[in-house]
């Protein structure tokens, strides 16, 4: 089929399975005949704020079949969805808005941007109106010349929009990353991340009905699936590692056998955790991918190749990755340095930034998102840590995902997250910040850690919280732990 524009995808989808549903969150589902009108309106609505061909409108709408919406209204005018949380800070809000200049902001309040057109959480056009003319018929095809631009922190630790180059046009029957079409897709992670929102973009253009969460809970997840029977699951190891810290008994009573794909990707999985769900799914199910938001170059990798090549993200399929050491040379196989990424099509194809710079080698066209490395002798990659997370103990590196992982191997343990502090002898020391809602004693984790890495990588000293530390998508800002 040939690639047809979002708007496009979807009114094939509401012309020919009217009734079938489409998006799913919580309590709340809609079917593609009213998702296709109801956008068609809430697009016209948009119009007359001023969003037209191109311009990028501000998402901050909590987990919701509204978000979504909110994005198919403007792909629909051929401009770009800008998604970010719901919970930003104020001022945070308004540098990006004002970083985005966006033309419109979904989910904010009025008096917060005086100078711009702004809709609140949970508008509803209403066609009832008499004072509103809001036809829901079909609208001119537009695309978006930018699929998307989402927010990320990234490797500066400032916030900067990541601007997609690929447009908003697709073939509804390509299937990427082993989706299905017209089937079931569960995606229980924050829409305002890249990855829930590119997949779920992804699943509807192929016709699919997907499922969200107003927030990630194991038990509902676990009870989704056997009343939805998707083929396709998207998970990280935040979210893997809290269903299977439910009881054996929970987990075993969910039929798993419907899934063709699980794939995780975002963060680090521990060993002991990927292995655990390669058990419970099978080799060929369980899949990863590794890349940055900017997708200059990507990795893939089953379940079967991870036991061959334990530690590793997968091979390049998509780009190209290498690491070069601090000077500039190229590192050896196996050798860990900074890894580099570049694209197929060279600059400035697959992404660029607003209100920042690429890190790039001098003279070259590699760049870096920060990640520390190493590739081995038959190209699989495996990673070590962030650069600007690693810890200097005494001259030696510690990366604190490693730390972190044999953390979570404990029973107790629902999230943690290692970071350097200083420490006037060592220079820095490794400190550990703990979720432990059933409670964890400091002497069990020592001994539990002792059992586990070497001593100078063990946390000096622990920190214990009554909260989860990584949100939904696995995220942490060390930094901000560090204050």
């Amino acid at each position: 089929m040939p690639v047809v524009s979002i708007s496009a995808a979807v009114a094939l989808h509401a012309q020919q399975r009217p009734d079938a549903p489409a998006l799913t969150c919580g309590p709340d589902t809609v079917n593609w005949g009213d998702l296709h009108r109801r956008t068609n309106r809430l697009a016209r609505i948009y119009q007359d704020l001023g969003v037209g061909q191109d311009d990028l409108v501000t998402v901050a709408l909590p987990n919701s079949v509204a978000f979504f919406e909110a994005a198919l209204a403007i792909w629909k005018l051929g401009a770009t969805p800008q998604p970010v949380s719901a919970k930003l800070p104020g001022r945070e809000f308004r540098d990006i808005v004002e970083l985005a200049d966006a033309r419109l902001v979904v989910g904010a309040v009025p008096s917060d941007f005086p100078d711009r057109a702004t809709l609140p959480a949970g508008f509803e056009p209403d066609p009832r109106s008499p004072a509103t003319d809001l036809p829901d018929t079909d609208l001119p095809d537009r695309t978006a010349t930018h699929f998307k631009a989402p927010t990320s922190g990234g490797s500066t630790g400032r916030p900067k929009i990541i601007l997609s180059q690929e447009p908003g046009a697709f073939d509804p029957e390509e299937l990427v990353m082993g989706m299905v079409g017209r089937s079931v897709v569960m995606i229980p992670g924050v829409l305002y991340h890249n990855a829930p929102f590119s997949i779920t973009a992804r699943a509807l253009i192929c016709g699919n009905h997907v499922i969200h969460f107003p927030r990630f809970d194991p038990e509902a997840v676990l009870r989704a699936i056997d009343r939805h029977r998707p083929e396709f699951l998207y998970m990280v190891p935040t979210m893997m590692g809290r269903i299977w810290k439910l009881p054996p008994e929970r987990r075993a009573a969910t039929n798993m056998s419907c899934l063709n794909m699980v794939l995780h990707m975002a963060a680090p999985c521990p060993p002991w955790l990927k292995e655990a769900w390669i058990d419970w799914v099978g080799p060929d199910v369980l899949c990863e991918l590794y890349a940055g938001t900017e997708i200059q170059a990507m990795t893939w990798l089953t379940g079967a190749e991870w036991r061959e090549n334990p530690g590793t993200v997968g091979q390049v399929v998509q780009g190209e990755m290498k690491v070069f050491r601090d000077d500039g040379s190229s590192a050896d196989p196996g050798e860990v340095g900074e890894i580099y990424m570049r694209a197929e099509g060279g600059l400035n194809t697959t992404y660029r930034y607003l209100g920042a710079q690429a890190k790039r080698l001098a003279g070259t066209e590699w760049e870096s998102l920060g990640d520390m490395g190493s590739i081995d002798a038959d190209g699989f990659v495996f990673l070590a840590d962030r650069r600007k997370d690693m810890i200097l103990r005494g001259g030696a590196n510690i990366y604190p995902a490693e730390v972190e992982a044999a953390l979570e191997e404990h029973p107790a343990v629902r999230s943690c997250a290692v970071i350097g502090v200083d420490d006037h002898d060592l220079g820095q020391r490794v400190h550990a910040i703990v979720d432990a809602p059933g409670g964890a004693e400091e002497g069990a984790l020592r001994a539990h850690m002792a059992d586990r890495l070497v001593s100078y990588k063990c946390p000096e000293s622990y920190a214990f919280v009554d909260s989860p530390v990584r949100d939904d998508a696995g995220k942490v800002r060390r930094s901000m732990l560090a204050r």
